[in-house]
């Protein structure tokens, strides 16, 4: 579905939907604005769709409550187990002292 949109598509949907999140939760523009530190400004072009900084789209989703959601967006790399068995050669088995 999402790969199917144009990147100007897809900043609409997401403005639509954290509209949608801000209005179930009772919060005016303004009160978004001024809890998470941006402008009026910033969360009328979030909403519609427009580019804004990712600090800004962050601070946002934080007072949304929405910021665990980011390990869907960007998930987090996994070892390959090939990888994992290259690097488990590498680590030290035993600790050993000095003779003397």
């Amino acid at each position: 579905m999402w790969t199917e949109l144009s990147d100007t598509a897809i900043l609409k949907r997401l403005g639509a939907r954290l509209k949608a999140y801000r209005i179930a939760r009772g919060m005016k523009q303004q009160e978004l604005a001024a809890e998470s530190g941006v402008g009026v400004s910033t969360i009328a072009k979030i909403e519609n769709g427009q580019s804004v900084a990712l600090s800004l789209l962050v601070s946002v989703m934080r007072t949304l409550g929405l910021l665990e959601n980011l390990d869907l967006l960007v998930p987090e790399q996994k070892t390959s187990p090939l990888e994992l068995l290259r690097t488990q050669g590498k680590q030290a088995k035993r600790v050993r002292t000095k003779k003397e």
